[in-house]
């Protein structure tokens, strides 16, 4: 396709997650929860372009470095812009407008696991953090990250079937369907992925700085993540924003940090070591809102985007 390849291959890229968003939105539609949606299955969906980035890089012997600048600066931007934004523009209220028992009983139930999902955001970086302090992620780090998520993704599981087990609920008839076209939206990501980086990585070196194929990819791969955050936003599910956004976070780290270290080991620096103290420090200050009011007020998603914009001043500048 010549000079068209490329954006040949972003179209595909997004033309994926749009069918993921529409197969989320008929799962949606068919009763599945909130706080299911944004833990379990939208993660795994916005997250798809990031680990297929992640293991594509490995195969490709690409720079760890990008791997880490692409997973940061989705998650940075996962938990400021992407949950400012919406905050900023739809409001979040604390309480649901209808003032049942059963309501308000889910909605404490949604908090605490946002709550949780939050905590568990917030110990990934932690574990990052510290495995990185001696100045490499190497592949035993990685296998370890890998195992942590997996364990974390079990208790999730575990939760989700107690919970259908006690209030007597099933997943939809259609969901063999969604998976087959999440499966499907998966394969179109990783052609498009793979495509992409293999042309990035074919341009002459001297003429790409480094680290811009992990700041071109995190924008690119973020895109999904917006499209939900303004989707749900504008349909006044803040609970789904919410706990996509930050579930998201544990896809980036440590699986995605986690799959490219088991392969080959990633060189730590200095902005690792910053970003990671910024990403700690949003997770701990969602989480004191969260579980003292309930809510995320309007003044602190503006300073949440200031946050953004410092940080990406961070990035490329210092």
């Amino acid at each position: 396709m010549g000079v068209f390849a490329p954006y040949v291959c972003i179209l595909l890229f997004l033309l994926a997650s749009f069918l993921v968003v529409w197969r989320l939105e008929i799962l949606s539609g068919q009763g599945v929860e909130g706080t299911v949606l944004g833990t379990i299955f939208m993660p795994y969906c916005s997250g798809m372009g990031n680990m297929v980035f992640a293991f594509v890089l490995a195969m490709n012997a690409g720079s760890g470095n990008d791997v880490v600048i692409n997973c940061l600066f989705n998650n940075v931007t996962n938990l400021t812009l992407l949950i400012g934004a919406p905050v900023l523009i739809w409001s979040m209220d604390s309480i649901p407008r209808k003032k049942t028992k059963a309501a308000l009983t889910e909605f404490r139930m949604g908090r605490l696991s946002l709550a949780l999902n939050l905590v568990a955001a917030l110990f990934f970086s932690l574990f990052v953090w510290l495995l990185a302090s001696d100045g490499t992620l190497s592949q035993a780090d990685g296998v370890i990250l890998i195992a942590l998520f997996i364990f974390w993704q079990c208790f999730h599981i575990y939760d989700v079937k107690k919970t259908n087990l006690l209030k007597k609920k099933s997943y939809p008839k259609t969901l063999p369907l969604d998976v087959l076209l999440l499966l499907l939206g998966a394969f179109a990501v990783l052609v498009s992925t793979d495509w992409l980086v293999q042309w990035f990585q074919s341009i002459e070196t001297d003429r790409v700085p480094p680290g811009v194929l992990g700041w071109v990819s995190g924008i690119l791969m973020v895109l999904p993540n917006a499209l939900l955050a303004f989707y749900y936003g504008a349909k006044n599910r803040m609970d789904v924003v919410y706990t996509s956004q930050s579930g998201d976070a544990h896809i980036c780290i440590p699986l995605c940090i986690g799959i490219f270290a088991a392969f080959q080991a990633i060189p730590t620096d200095a902005f690792l070591q910053k970003a990671l103290l910024i990403l700690m420090g949003l997770c701990g200050i969602h989480l004191l809102f969260v579980m003292l009011f309930g809510r995320l007020p309007r003044i602190f998603a503006a300073l949440l985007i200031a946050a953004f914009s410092a940080f990406i001043w961070l990035g490329l500048f210092q």
